[in-house]
């Protein structure tokens, strides 16, 4: 019994189902193949129309499904390669990305730590100089200071006392 065939059998359902539309799209994929019926004789011994033709229809089936299979299988396979090449690609690329900002940072942090040795040895200079100066500003009070008959105080600041 071919598919086509098989739609001008009434069909009928309480649930709801396909469409007689939806029937005939799905059994129009069974067109190809002719569809294979037994019957049963009155020994209980299943009979086919043809005798052998419907075993090698079977095997037919069995081996048209397993070529479907595989060719299933060998297409999953060339995709599951395609992600995995694309996600390897993915890792390649962030990984020359990512060294390349590693080494952008580390010639950033190079030239920080420079400009910061620079400004230390400057405030340590600064620092140095201060203390000369303020020794020496300290010297010139007491000696000003002497001149004058006044006391100094440690800062250096004079002391005005009135001793006349």
């Amino acid at each position: 019994m071919y598919a086509s065939e098989l739609l001008d059998i009434p069909v009928h359902t309480v649930e709801p189902g396909f469409t007689a539309h939806e029937l005939q799209e799905l059994l129009s994929f069974f067109d190809h193949q002719p569809i294979m019926t037994t019957t049963t004789t009155t020994t209980g011994s299943p009979n086919s129309n043809s005798g052998s033709e419907g075993s090698n229809r079977s095997v037919y089936n069995v081996d048209e499904r397993k070529r479907r299979r595989m060719v299933s299988n060998r297409e999953s396979a060339r995709r599951s390669r395609w992600r995995k090449k694309r996600h390897l690609e993915n890792l390649t690329e962030q990984a020359n990305r990512l060294s390349l900002e590693k080494e952008e940072l580390r010639y950033a942090l190079g030239s920080t730590l420079s400009q910061c040795n620079v400004v230390w040895k400057e405030n340590q200079r600064l620092r140095t100089e201060s203390v000369a100066l303020r020794g020496r500003l300290t010297y010139l009070c007491r000696t000003l200071a002497a001149m004058h008959g006044h006391a100094v105080n440690y800062n250096g600041a004079l002391n005005h006392s009135d001793h006349s």
